[in-house]
């Protein structure tokens, strides 16, 4: 049903429009602002490896990630996760996730993939943790409103 493939910088202006509000966008990423612009992400992704899309059968962009951190033969960090509205609960970030655990494996052959998710991201920490992914700290966030959340470090062996 879906397909993957690297992102194109065409791919950027249909990537800003995922995130629907605040919330999503600080979940997508801590140091992005809404309304996401083209510059922005650009400018977030700029150190970002394994940046990649993926489409549904008629080619539609309908999720992007990207990994960082990288130590090769070791761990990655999984980020900027985003999966279109229209696409969300249809299998799109599984299949996303999926897609970047195989990037990391088979490209950086690392043996873990780490992520952070925020505990008012419900919904995520409940994907995470049935994909597989334990959590194993909580640090100390802000949000975007300027409150404390807990940050929650997950990791999964590839």
């Amino acid at each position: 049903m879906f397909q993957s493939r690297p992102v194109s910088l065409e791919d950027f202006n249909l990537i800003c429009t995922f995130p629907r509000n605040e919330e999503e966008t600080f979940f997508m990423s801590p140091r992005a602002n809404y309304p996401l612009s083209v510059e922005q992400l650009m400018d977030l992704t700029k150190e970002r490896c394994g940046q990649t899309v993926i489409m549904d059968e008629a080619g539609q962009v309908c999720g992007y990630a990207n990994l960082y951190n990288v130590e090769e033969g070791s761990l990655c960090w999984l980020g900027s996760v985003i999966v279109s509205p229209d696409y969300r609960g249809k299998g799109a970030a599984e299949f996303l996730i999926r897609e970047m655990m195989s990037i990391a494996k088979d490209e950086f052959h690392v043996k873990e993939v780490h992520l952070v998710c925020h505990n008012p991201n419900t919904r995520g920490l409940m994907f995470y943790s049935r994909m597989g992914f334990k959590p194993y700290d909580v640090v100390k966030r802000t949000n975007s409103e300027g409150e404390i959340i807990a940050g929650i470090p997950m990791k999964i062996g590839v």
